[in-house]
């Protein structure tokens, strides 16, 4: 009589999706709603008579919930990568909760006229350009973040706070703002490129590989 071969362990689907990394990108993306009411909240005093909305405290608010959401982005990287928590659930929310983020943030600037609409839409197009490659090349291998890459997250998100601070009405503070989300650009494009590259030559690799 043939002893019956165990069965595999079952993945603890439950355990992968709530651990600390990934809740921290749930409450992430929980705060996007309220950060985007914020901004507009702030806007729509545009017309008072008692000053520039962007020193109202809707923008404070809406500052403090982008700083805020920034950081849980740098923590739940470090968290998951110290105690062994990336998972699948992770890989695909993190990214997500990231441009919808920086999206939301870029589109609403540019509609108040704090940020030109051009830097907005190469951005924009570069950002979800590279995630979808990134999808559509995963068969043959997953590309990973590069040290230039996290140079962009960095520009982006410093410009951004600078554009968000409501000292913004300054002219002087106002330029030095743009001359970051500018650099970001250049980083953002150039970086966008080079994963282009390597892209291409992942998938004449993983084609050559099988052809072997």
């Amino acid at each position: 009589m043939s002893t019956p071969t165990p069965r595999a362990a079952e993945p603890d689907v439950s355990r992968q999706v709530w651990n600390l990394p990934n809740v921290l990108t749930m409450g992430r993306i929980a705060m996007i709603p309220f950060f985007i009411w914020a901004l507009v909240a702030d806007a729509s005093r545009a017309g008072e008579p008692w000053g520039d909305p962007r020193y109202g405290v809707a923008r404070w608010i809406a500052l403090v919930l982008f700083g805020l959401a920034m950081y849980t982005d740098m923590l739940d990287g470090q968290i998951a990568r110290r105690r062994n928590l990336i998972t699948d659930f992770g890989k695909i929310a993190d990214p997500i909760a990231d441009k919808a983020l920086t999206g939301s943030a870029m589109i609403l600037l540019s509609l108040v006229g704090d940020l030109p609409w051009w830097v907005t839409v190469l951005i924009l197009v570069r950002e979800w350009g590279i995630t979808l490659l990134r999808l559509a090349v995963v068969r043959h291998g997953v590309m990973a973040a590069s040290k230039g890459g996290k140079l962009k997250t960095v520009l982006q998100a410093a410009g951004l706070v600078l554009l968000l601070i409501p000292f913004a009405a300054n002219p002087v503070w106002h330029i030095v703002a743009l001359i970051v989300m500018y650099a970001a650009l250049v980083v953002t494009v150039v970086t966008g490129v080079d994963y282009a590259v390597k892209a291409a030559q992942l998938v004449r690799s993983s084609k050559a590989g099988r052809e072997r």
